[in-house]
C-alpha cells in the first residue's frame, strides 16, 4: 500500500465525520484553513478522491445535480480508508520525517547576499511572521468562542509556535549580524 499523502489524510479525515462531495471537501478544508498545512488545489483533491476509491478506502453512494451545478458525487469512508487513516495518524505521530520545505534551502544560500539585502529581506520575513502569528491569534479566538474542542485545533498551537520559534531566531540572528557578531561574506562573483 502507498503511503497517503497530507490531502490523502485530509480527504479520509473528512469523510470520517461524515459523507460528502470532492467540491464540500475542498469548501471545508479552506473554511478551516487546511490550506496552510495541506497543499489545496481543486485538480489534486479530484485526483486524491479518485486514487483513495481505487484504493477501496472510500466509496461513491450517490451523485446529485443541483440547479444548473455539475453531478456531484458523495463519498463515504470505508472501513479500509478508516484503517489506513488510523495507521497513517498513529505513524505520523511518532516518526520524525524530513518534509524539505524551501525556506531551509534559500536560508543556507543568504550569504550569496549583500548584507544589507540579507538583513532587509529576513526583516521582511519577520513582518510577514507577525501577520501570520497575528492570524493564527484571531483563528484560536474565532474557534474557542464556537466551543470548538481543543482536540480538534490542536494543530493551530504548533502552527503558532513553529511561527514564533521562526520569528524568534530570525530576530536574534539580524541582530547578530546587524552587531558584526555574525560576520557577514557574500560569496565573490567570479
Amino acid at each position: 500500500m502507498a503511503e497517503l499523502t497530507p490531502l490523502a489524510i485530509s480527504v479520509l479525515a473528512l469523510l470520517h465525520e461524515r459523507a460528502m462531495h470532492a467540491y464540500e471537501m475542498y469548501q471545508v478544508l479552506i473554511h478551516r484553513h487546511n490550506h496552510r498545512i495541506v497543499k489545496t488545489r481543486p485538480g489534486s483533491l479530484y485526483h486524491t478522491v479518485e486514487r483513495l476509491a481505487g484504493q477501496e478506502f472510500i466509496r461513491a453512494t450517490g451523485t446529485e445535480r443541483a440547479g444548473n451545478r455539475p453531478e456531484r458525487t458523495t463519498y463515504e469512508l470505508t472501513d479500509a480508508g478508516a484503517e489506513a487513516l488510523r495507521l497513517r495518524v498513529e505513524t505520523g505521530l511518532e516518526t520524525y520525517t524530513y518534509e524539505y520545505p524551501l525556506f531551509p534551502v534559500v536560508l543556507a544560500e543568504a550569504h550569496n547576499l549583500e548584507r544589507d539585502d540579507a538583513v532587509l529581506r529576513l526583516r521582511r520575513r519577520v513582518e510577514e511572521l507577525e501577520r501570520l502569528i497575528a492570524e493564527e491569534d484571531e483563528a484560536e479566538a474565532d474557534i474557542r468562542s464556537r466551543g470548538v474542542p481543543e482536540p480538534y485545533w490542536l494543530t493551530l498551537g504548533y502552527l503558532r509556535s513553529q511561527l514564533a520559534a521562526e520569528r524568534d531566531w530570525l530576530t536574534t540572528t539580524i541582530e547578530r549580524i546587524e552587531s558584526k557578531d555574525l560576520p557577514w561574506h557574500p560569496r565573490k562573483k567570479k
